[in-house]
């Protein structure tokens, strides 16, 4: 029996761009890619960026919708397809590499997750912006500092997946997507008129093409594109299997890596600015968002909402992600081990709480971060692309891409596929010999 007669299915192009989107828009948007911009060159560093942004939805992620689509389930069912094509056994326990690293995310994610909460709460009473920020967000990132807000991010994205591809991810991301990109525009236009504001954007747009003839930029770059994107192998890879058959792949796959690009575009249009209006250090890395904006915050007229609006578009952007990360692993174990989906989705989130309670300080959760993002996840996602372009091959995997195509892949598409994966193998290298690049 295929995932999509346990699930469901998208029923809409736009349900399926947006939850896409959601999955691929998350906290690095938010909070280092426009430091990077900054620190490489600032549009000289979008130059790079753009070009693996292309690489990336071509030939990464509409490879791993293709493959989704044509198994109709999710990474160990798909690996496991692929290796019986070749009379081989296994498939199934090697897709755990990819689900493992997908689930170590989701157990670190929703720590932040849970915190973005709380600051939804603090912004809506005031007390996010009453005292010394980072007082505030040091009582709050500790041992069991925030266990409430935690169990309800974790709650609130189990009762999404209970309730279906349709009836659940497809719904809220139409709702929580676009509200993301309108919340954040009216921030980026208050912004725009803050005294001061000017310097944000030099520091964002001003190119210094010296950059470009420094290694590190296009290396920063390259991680930046690829796990901006959600290329894990198992994330992008289900939602693929929820496809319908007459969608156009490549197209879908340009949407989603406009719109993730936009995303990260508006988010440094919206904080930067407002950080240089008021003196205050743009390469603060995640406490740019927990006690560097609140700080701003304060200091703005009507401060208050657009508190509250900037903590509830983050939120939007990191539940939706989660959804993306636990869908992967629940269908796993309803597909594979024969769950039901309500008890696949309790499961897979009393692990990810179970475990994740345990490193609600901001130390443990970033080193638990670190090692996942670094040394596991990357290693599924390459994985994933060895699997698609040398071991299911070219003409299944073209096959696929070109359903619900009006124009055939042209023959550029294997060399490029096959780029794809020595680059991907080139951000797992740099990734580990530079303790982190995305």
């Amino acid at each position: 029996m295929s995932k999509q007669t346990k699930s469901g299915q998208f029923t809409s192009s736009v349900g399926f761009v947006l939850a896409a989107v959601g999955s691929a828009v998350g906290m690095g948007n938010i909070w280092l890619f426009p430091y990077r911009v900054g620190q490489y060159g600032g549009g000289a560093f979008l130059i790079p960026y753009f070009l693996f942004v292309a690489l990336f939805s071509y030939a990464g992620l509409s490879a791993e919708f293709a493959l989704g689509r044509l198994t109709g389930t999710g990474t160990s069912g798909s690996f496991d397809y692929i290796l019986k094509r070749r009379g081989l056994r296994g498939g199934s326990i090697i897709g755990i590499m990819p689900l493992a690293g997908v689930l170590g995310i989701a157990i670190g994610y929703s720590v932040v997750v849970g915190w973005v909460l709380r600051y939804c709460a603090g912004a809506i009473t005031g007390s996010v912006l009453q005292g010394d920020a980072q007082a505030y967000f040091d009582t709050l990132a500790v041992d069991f500092g925030s266990v409430p807000w935690h169990i309800i991010a974790v709650a609130l994205t189990a009762l999404i997946l209970i309730l279906g591809v349709e009836g659940g991810i497809e719904k809220i991301s139409k709702f929580m997507m676009p509200t993301f990109f309108v919340l954040f525009v009216i921030i980026a236009i208050r912004v725009f008129f803050l005294p001061g504001s000017a310097g944000g954007y030099a520091y964002l747009l001003k190119p210094d093409w010296s950059y470009l003839a420094n290694p590190k930029t296009w290396i920063y770059a390259m991680g930046q594109a690829f796990f901006s994107l959600s290329i894990n192998g198992a994330g992008m890879l289900i939602y693929g299997s929820y496809m319908r058959k007459d969608e156009d792949i490549i197209k879908h796959s340009g949407y989603t890596a406009i719109l993730d690009t936009i995303a990260a575009l508006l988010a440094g249009f919206a904080i930067l600015p407002a950080v240089f209006a008021f003196g205050i250090d743009p390469t603060s890395g995640p406490s740019l968002m927990f006690v560097t904006l609140p700080q701003v915050f304060q200091k703005m007229p009507a401060g208050q909402l657009f508190a509250i609006i900037f903590f509830i578009s983050v939120f939007f952007a990191g539940i939706t992600s989660l959804v993306n990360m636990m869908e992967a692993c629940s269908e796993a174990l309803s597909n594979r081990l024969h769950f039901s989906r309500t008890a696949a989705v309790v499961t897979i989130s009393v692990i990810v709480f179970g475990v994740s309670v345990f490193l609600e300080s901001l130390p443990k959760m970033g080193s638990w971060l670190d090692v996942v993002t670094i040394y596991i996840s990357p290693f599924g996602a390459v994985l994933c692309a060895v699997f698609i372009y040398f071991l299911l091959g070219i003409e299944p995997l073209r096959e696929e891409l070109n359903r619900g195509r009006l124009k055939p892949l042209g023959r550029s598409f294997p060399v490029i596929g096959y780029f794809y994966v020595l680059v991907s193998a080139v951000v797992v290298i740099c990734g580990i010999a530079m303790g982190g690049i995305g």
